[in-house]
């Protein structure tokens, strides 16, 4: 009786180590990110402020710390108010960070009479929906890196709450152990390197794509930007990032020769591959799971401009 409870637990034990992020709970995320009673997210609104408080919920159910202060919003000015970020930490085996963050805000409405909500489902409820399945995925694991996720908001309006935050004297701590920051911008389509892949931004700036893998799972693969020549490594909220010399690319899948959604109305959850953006959440966890300080230290090299 002993010995099959003792093969009960350990059956249990794997099971639990090995457990995927079901596509079910990335439907929920990224449909309650995107639904119309969030009204396109727009920062300013009840519904932005409405979203940032959901994000922190996600935050609280993987049991994050706080990153400053007593929760995981992240207060900034904006206009005369305030507005959120949000912030939470996982801690690893050691102190050295891996970032992961996206925005949460969008375009808010329209004046369309048969669509008037900028939904923002792939841009960027998809990236938020995969910082908070990472998260799920380590939610019972002990990684090598500690781990920052953030949330930022206002990035519509010029990326004002990757600049506040990457500026919190409160996060230098965690800053000046960050070794490197992946930013996800729009991950909810097949990239035109098929499934199961992105792309990063600024890939000829440094050897994190390299490094990275050299350790991926499962066929998963960041490749270069084809878009190169669209400066996007200069035009996302990584480059709050950049600018204090951490390693920081945004990734993504979007085909930008496909992608009619853009900044459209019909950026709504019928875009959305959910199987693909399953794997790839499943996939970078695994791989993720691989890295540490040893194996795992991008450099920058003298072509990036900061």
């Amino acid at each position: 009786m002993k010995k099959l409870t003792y093969l009960t637990f350990s059956l249990f034990s794997v099971l639990a180590f090995t457990q995927e992020v079901p596509q079910e709970r990335i439907k929920t995320v990224l449909s309650t990110l995107a639904s119309d009673e969030m009204k396109g997210r727009e920062i300013g609104t009840q519904e932005n402020e409405n979203a940032a408080n959901y994000i922190a919920k996600l935050f609280k159910e993987n049991n994050l710390e706080y990153c400053t202060g007593n929760s995981y919003l992240v207060p900034f000015n904006y206009k005369g108010k305030t507005a959120y970020n949000v912030c939470g930490i996982k801690k690893g085996k050691t102190d050295k960070y891996l970032g992961f963050s996206g925005h949460f805000d969008h375009i808010g409405t329209s004046n369309n009479l048969k669509d008037n909500i900028y939904n923002g489902a792939d841009d960027d409820a998809s990236g938020i929906t995969t910082l908070v399945g990472i998260a799920d995925y380590f939610k019972n694991k002990s990684p090598e890196f500690s781990m920052v996720f953030i949330a930022f908001n206002g990035e519509e309006k010029g990326m004002l709450g990757s600049r506040a935050i990457s500026t919190d004297k409160n996060l230098d701590k965690i800053y000046n152990n960050m070794t490197a920051l992946f930013n996800f911008e729009m991950v909810a389509t097949e990239s035109a390197f098929g499934k199961n892949a992105l792309f990063m931004t600024g890939d000829e700036f440094s050897d994190l794509d390299e490094l990275f893998n050299k350790n991926a799972v499962n066929g998963l693969k960041v490749n270069p930007d084809p878009y190169a020549a669209q400066q996007l490594f200069y035009r996302s909220d990584n480059v709050s990032f950049v600018k204090k010399k951490i390693i920081a690319h945004s990734f993504s899948t979007v085909d930008m020769t496909k992608a009619t959604h853009y900044h459209h109305e019909n950026d709504d959850v019928n875009v959305v591959d959910f199987a693909n953006l399953t794997q790839i959440i499943n996939n970078f966890g695994k791989t993720l799971e691989k890295l540490s300080p040893q194996n795992f230290a991008p450099k920058y090299n003298d072509k990036v401009k900061f």
